[in-house]
């Protein structure tokens, strides 16, 4: 690692290099009746003309966003236009792919050139015509070694380990210049691996240049991610897969891969985003390093269970080739590389609100519990419904580089356009099913009056139930089959709701078991639940327990959490964990914590993150940021520096329980 580099980039001094653009490109194009994919077209040429070559000392990949702001390509007045015609996924901007950078490295531009239409060839003459600028200044500067690499790449297929670093740099900057988002990396270890072997074969780099090098590629990721769009800083979507099995049943788990893992632990920084493939036959020495890593306090590695999500992406209809290449999407939604243009985060279903639905239409009529949860089962069927069928001819802004990348018109789909959605607050609804089932059906300690009652006035009523219902009633995460049951009965209710329905571009949908940030959003549609959760308290994140619920400890979590039927609900989304930091204190910390890991993927857990946390700090850095401006924590499916967060989002994170091993 250059530290100078290192210490400018994280003190943002290269931000001096930024300059804004005042261009009102949605009114000109819009006088000059210019079509969607033309507006694309040149707002790409206007922005790489625009950016300036800049070269720090010392610098071995290079490419620097001097152009802080992207001009929108439309008006206000034509997107509500847009808006009223068809269903715009976010910004209505490509997202959340992870095309093939890597077919690209291997062959060059010139040569994908070759068959790309008018708009595309556009676009790669543009890159090109960038790639030069700094070209010329790598010539000025007397930089040799740039030289040599830039007079290959981009034009020409990369020779060596440097050359496919640098030529991924420029193809993920000219997708975000172009205006597409959540540019995720793939299977970066299987693909670039080659490259760094021959290198090594041939004593270009020791294990030491070589870890230096990846530094700076790493470095690389979070010069400009704060400009990148996100619900928050570092929701950016930079996701780098590592590991797992190959097409032939081998895996991947190479020099690089490891080099990658130590890059992140030395660098501390929220980009990329690793992520990695494990299975049962994953050695226990991988989770260990793994642990290591997790230890840096960045929230990575991310774990994804090949066992669990290959056969369950091959029974959606994934052909095995392609569904033993997932790799993730911004956060942790199962994506294919390349052939892929699901729209994985198209919209999210609160169980809990199915559950306060029924309770406030149907309690006080229900004579059973079954007759209760059956009408949850149908208001989640009702959700579905409303959700899908609001679905209705989606478009997005044409990507004349991103369709390089993908080899088709993917604003238009791909081979995959399978659309995902979210399933949040499963613990919420699960726990008060479990006290409606015990208090008000079995024992019948608590009436449905009180109930009612006690909720809507968030427990200001009849409080003398709240600790019974908040403490003492069973909570999932515990290892009891009395909740664990009923949240498998959700997840299956869930999923069975959105099988052999088609979506608009011929696609299925799938159920997932993420939250994004809907743990917020969702919980302030209702007011307090059954568990005991008063109004305005958060869902747990994603595939997780309730922030209050007492639990034995992260074995009965992870009990609890890999019963259910993950196979039929494969859109993503991880059970979270937080541990002390004293947990990592010592070896034999790091290696519980990795075999707790190693035991939720053998126990049929489908997508496992971790955390490292500790209270007090998270405290301290609220009241003095200045002291913590590199404290990273995990989000739901993203890390971020915790100061830069808002309060709401950092109060969840302290709200989540520490556990110890």
């Amino acid at each position: 690692m250059h530290t100078d580099l290192y210490n400018f980039i994280i003190n943002k001094q290269h931000h001096a290099y930024r300059h804004t653009v005042d261009w009102n490109l949605g009114e000109e194009y819009s006088q000059k009746g210019l079509s969607p994919i033309e507006r694309m077209a040149d707002r790409f040429e206007r922005m790489t003309n625009e950016e300036k070559a800049v070269i720090f000392p010392n610098e071995q990949i290079v490419f620097l966003r001097t152009v802080a702001n992207l001009p929108d390509c439309f008006t206000e007045k034509e997107w509500e236009e847009i808006k009223s015609k068809y269903y715009i996924h976010e910004l209505g901007y490509l997202s959340n792919l992870s095309p093939n950078y890597y077919d690209t490295i291997a062959s060059g531009l010139l040569k994908m050139r070759e068959d790309a239409d008018e708009y595309s060839k556009r676009s790669i003459d543009n890159i090109i015509k960038l790639s030069d600028k700094y070209l010329e200044e790598a010539k000025a500067q007397g930089r040799e070694d740039l030289v040599e690499v830039l007079t290959q790449v981009p034009r020409y297929g990369a020779r060596n380990f440097r050359e496919a670093l640098q030529f991924f740099r420029i193809l993920h900057y000219a997708l975000w210049l172009e205006g597409n988002y959540h540019n995720t990396v793939g299977r970066f270890d299987k693909s670039i691996y080659p490259y760094l072997k021959a290198d090594m074969d041939k004593g270009v780099y020791t294990r030491e240049s070589a870890l230096a090098l990846l530094e700076d590629f790493f470095l690389s990721f979070n010069k400009d991610s704060d400009i990148y769009v996100g619900v928050q800083q570092g929701d950016n979507g930079q996701s780098m897969m590592l590991g797992g099995l190959d097409e032939n049943g081998e895996y991947v788990f190479n020099l690089l891969t490891e080099l990658c893992l130590e890059a992140s632990c030395n660098n501390k920084l929220i980009d990329p985003k690793i992520n990695l493939r494990v299975n049962k036959n994953t050695p226990k020495e991988i989770f260990t390093k793994a642990t290591h890593l997790t230890k840096a306090g960045l929230g990575f590695p991310q774990y994804s269970n090949d066992d669990i999500v290959i056969p369950a992406l091959e029974k959606l209809g994934y052909e095995h080739n392609d569904a033993v290449n997932y790799a993730v999407a911004a956060c942790w939604e199962f994506i294919i590389p390349s052939v892929g243009a699901d729209v994985a985060n198209i919209g999210a279903m609160s169980y809990s609100k199915a559950v306060d639905t029924v309770l406030h239409s149907s309690l006080l009529e229900c004579e059973t519990y079954d007759e209760f949860f059956a009408k949850v089962k149908q208001e989640i069927g009702n959700e579905c419904d409303r959700i899908c069928d609001g679905i209705k001819n989606l478009w997005f802004v044409p990507s004349p580089f991103m369709n390089v990348l993908m080899g088709c018109n993917v604003a238009e789909g791909s081979k995959y356009n399978n659309f995902g959605i979210h399933g949040t607050g499963i613990a919420t609804a699960a726990d008060s099913l479990a006290a409606i089932k015990k208090y008000v059906f079995e024992e019948k300690t608590i009436d449905k009056a009180t109930l009612l009652e006690a909720i809507d006035s968030n427990y200001e009523k009849h409080s003398e139930i709240l600790p019974i219902l908040r403490f003492e009633a069973p909570k999932l995460g515990n290892n009891d089959d009395f909740v664990d049951s009923i949240a498998t009965e959700l997840l299956d209710s869930f999923s069975q709701a959105l099988q052999g329905r088609t979506n608009c571009r011929g696609g299925i949908f799938r159920a997932g078991t993420g939250s994004a940030m809907f743990y917020l959003w969702h919980a302030n549609e209702i007011g307090a639940s059954a568990d005991g959760r008063r109004a305005k308290e958060p869902f747990g994140t994603n595939y997780s327990v309730s922030l209050f619920a007492k639990v034995k400890g992260p074995v009965s979590v992870i009990s609890s959490m890999t019963k259910q039927h993950f196979e039929n609900a494969i859109n993503g989304g991880p059970l979270t964990l937080e541990f002390h930091q004293s947990v990592f204190a010592d070896e034999d910390g790091i290696e519980k914590v990795g075999s707790l890991v190693k035991r939720y993927i053998e126990l049929g857990g489908h997508q496992l993150q971790l955390n490292t946390v500790n209270t007090e700090q998270l405290l301290d850095a609220q009241q003095h940021p200045e002291n913590y401006k590199q404290l990273v924590v995990r989000i739901w499916g993203w890390s971020a520096y915790f100061v830069e967060l808002d309060k709401e989002y950092q109060d969840h994170v302290i709200a989540r329980q520490a556990y110890t091993v």
